[in-house]
């Protein structure tokens, strides 16, 4: 019997996710990675959640590194004007572009962690993301 052995870590992988269908090179395309389903799409409530800001262009490309074997969702938003959030029109029509990883489709709301989550055995995984605008 081994003493002072421990568990073995969950092997970590990485995210490689291509954002495409961008309506314009303005602001910044804003992206998070949760595995909590309460904290979605926003993950605000998740301080273990992944976070990453690049520049909008005719497509974005960036990797989630270290990623924990887990099932995760994605959600980015194109902010267009960089001021950090989501804008809306007449408070709850989107004026920037949005998606979701599986491409989970909006119905009235964002779509619920189950229709936008996947799982990350280990190694890494492609996750392509298309843009939609309603305005």
């Amino acid at each position: 019997m081994l003493t002072g052995a421990t568990a073995p870590a969950k092997e970590s992988g990485g995210i490689h996710v291509s954002i495409t269908d961008l309506r314009s090179h303005d602001g910044v395309v804003r992206a998070c990675l949760t595995a909590r389903p309460e904290a979605f799409p926003k993950c605000d409530k998740d301080p273990a959640a992944l976070r990453k800001v690049v520049d909008a262009g005719e497509r974005a490309d960036f990797w989630f590194k270290g990623v924990a074997a887990g099932r995760y969702a994605i959600a980015v938003l194109h902010d267009e004007n960089d001021n950090g959030k989501a804008d809306r029109a007449i408070t709850m029509i989107p004026t920037e572009g949005f998606g979701f990883s599986r491409d989970a489709k909006v119905r009235f709301g964002p779509p619920k962690f189950e229709e936008a989550a996947f799982e990350l055995d280990r190694g890494n995984k492609q996750m392509p993301i298309r843009m939609r605008y309603i305005l």
